[in-house]
């Protein structure tokens, strides 16, 4: 691991394994879902240790903590060296219980179900009910 003073924040999210890709951590910078003191961060913001950014994912609010500044993307197993996760743990219970609830979400913009998928919808639901 490359230690440095400062580093953009869409290429630590990008090595940091937060985002698959540099162009998607970018891309949540600028639609505000990164956010730095309650302050909506750009792509290009420098990052420095110790700074707890708050990223929202789909339904999760995610915070983290930043350990050390990286260059480089790193494997699964070193991510526990680069940050500390401190996203309560009722977040990830909440992830959970929509999970388990049969919660039904539907991107913005596809519109409705067609009549297959409606009644796909249907049997799967029938399916996980008592």
């Amino acid at each position: 691991m490359t230690e440095t003073n400062t580093i953009r924040i869409d290429k630590w999210l990008w090595a940091a394994r937060i985002f698959k890709t540099r162009t998607l951590a970018g891309e949540a910078c600028r639609g505000g879902k990164i956010k730095i003191d309650e302050q909506a961060v750009k792509p290009s913001r420098e990052l420095k240790e110790n700074e707890v950014i708050s990223i929202k994912l789909d339904q999760l609010t995610k915070t983290v903590q930043v350990k050390s500044l990286i260059k480089n993307r790193v494997s699964a197993k070193q991510v526990v060296d680069v940050y500390d996760d401190l996203t309560p743990t009722g977040e990830y219970e909440r992830l959970q219980l929509m999970r388990e609830f049969n919660y039904e979400r539907r991107e913005r913009g596809i519109g409705r179900p067609t009549k297959k998928e409606r009644r796909l919808i249907e049997v799967l639901k029938k399916e996980i009910k008592p």
